[in-house]
């Protein structure tokens, strides 16, 4: 190979790296081990972590199972988490929201095999509180969400 081939393969290649420095958090989001479904630990929700609609390089959860569905405490289709950007593996820079207290928190969120913990805090993530949940396949079968 000339030098003015090589020259240009090199200019092509950073063209197509620079290009793709936007997708980044994109495939990060795509790629997340924290995507998929989540069971809560007290096994009365499951929450469904998959990048956001409107932010694609953000995570965001969502109830797509409640045992309540079909009651008033129904949570079915509530966001209750969006994380804005991974870490090394934890998901930071987002909230929390618990449906039935009303509360918003700022959140972190890590998985580790088939266990997912998102800590939510005011102030300093260290004063927060752990929420586990266990990786599931599917959703059960009843209650069913009329919407998810």
């Amino acid at each position: 190979m000339n030098e003015a081939c090589v020259s240009r393969l090199l200019r092509t290649l950073a063209c197509v790296v620079v290009a793709a420095l936007p997708l980044m958090p994109v495939l990060a989001a795509a790629s997340s081990p924290v995507q998929g479904l989540w069971l809560t630990a007290a096994k009365d929700a499951v929450i469904a972590f998959a990048p956001c609609r409107d932010a694609a390089g953000a995570m965001c959860g969502k109830v797509v199972w409640d045992k309540d569905a079909g009651t008033p405490k129904d949570t079915c289709g509530v966001q209750i988490a969006r994380l804005e950007r991974d870490d090394n593996g934890t998901w930071r820079d987002g909230w929390a929201f618990d449906p039935r207290s009303g509360k918003r928190y700022k959140a972190t969120l890590r998985s580790k095999g088939d266990s997912l913990t998102l800590r939510a805090f005011i102030g300093a993530e260290v004063l927060g509180e752990n929420m586990l949940f266990t990786r599931v396949q599917a959703l059960p079968s009843t209650p069913v969400c009329a919407s998810h």
